[in-house]
């Protein structure tokens, strides 16, 4: 019933159409996001011909493959046509029993028997601006109100000089790993050269202070990163640079913060008062997934 392919045993213009035509369509499944995110080291589980797929991505540890979420890469799951809770166990099932799993996420949509952990995501949908600002929260539409003298010494720039975007990163990175920091601008550099990604820039007097990065999709964006200057917290940047990218593309796009289970993370997206659409994941601690892999090597043996 469910058939476990490789990466090149993938019949992409297959797959292509089916996440097309889901329910859950996320820009996480597409193709090009997966290929980069995961550089090329991913599997597909299928049902029927391609009715429903299940992406999974892979990492090497412990001297095995194991299931695991790549960088930025918040949601995964079955994609289909109508959304069945029958279909849905299935794959859940065939990836628990063939696969070692240290953190795989299904998507918003999805229905499932089995409880499972959920994290938050926050989403708006495609509707008037005009609309979509009045549900701001009153305090971010005070933090929108920018003084005179700052509307007049500064300006949102968009795709500026790739090595100046990465130094900004690297200076408000703080307590960031150095290793992971560089994985990850790695990684909307990438995603930037593949013309998936665009960086907006808030300029104060000629100095970067604000940024974000949204990932661009036909049907969706997603803010895959915000960085700001603390020195110039008050000026609300970030705020402004949102609401930019709002305005110009929410009459036909959603607009996905990408969620966060910090809670003062979570406030900022709340002022915007988007909807909350919560998924569901596996996630399994390192002693059970090595003690997996330990049992699944001594059956070998």
């Amino acid at each position: 019933m469910i058939k476990r392919l490789k990466y090149q045993e993938i019949d992409f213009e297959k797959y292509n159409r089916c996440i097309e035509n889901s329910v859950q369509k996320k820009f996480y499944a597409e193709r090009i996001f997966l290929d980069i995110s995961t550089d090329k080291n991913w599997e597909l589980l299928v049902y029927k011909d391609y009715e429903a797929v299940m992406p999974v991505p892979l990492i090497k540890k412990y001297g095995s493959q194991i299931v695991h979420n790549p960088k930025l890469c918040q949601q995964l799951g079955v994609f289909s046509k109508i959304d069945s809770l029958q279909i849905n166990d299935l794959f859940y099932h065939f990836l628990t029993k063939n696969y070692a799993i240290r953190y795989y996420t299904f998507n918003d949509i999805n229905a499932l028997s089995e409880s499972l952990i959920t994290r938050k995501n926050f989403l708006i949908f495609p509707d008037k601006y005009e609309t979509v600002r009045q549900k701001y929260s009153p305090k971010r539409k005070r933090k929108l109100r920018l003084d005179q003298e700052v509307l007049d010494n500064s300006e949102i720039v968009k795709n500026f000089d790739l090595e100046t975007v990465k130094n900004f990163i690297r200076s408000t990175g703080l307590g960031a790993d150095a290793k992971d920091l560089e994985e990850f601008i790695n990684l909307l550099s990438k995603f930037y050269l593949n013309d998936k990604l665009d960086f907006y820039g808030f300029f104060y007097h000629q100095k970067l202070i604000n940024m974000i990065a949204v990932y661009r999709e036909k049907y969706s964006l997603a803010l895959l990163g915000t960085f700001n200057d603390r020195n110039y917290v008050k000026l609300s940047g970030s705020s402004y640079l949102i609401d930019k990218v709002i305005s110009e593309n929410i009459e036909t796009k959603i607009f996905d913060f990408e969620g966060s289970e910090v809670p003062a993370v979570e406030e900022f997206f709340r002022g915007f008062r988007p909807e909350l659409r919560p998924y569901s994941c596996i996630q399994v601690s390192k002693k059970d997934l090595i003690l997996k892999i330990t049992k699944k090597l001594f059956f070998l043996n």
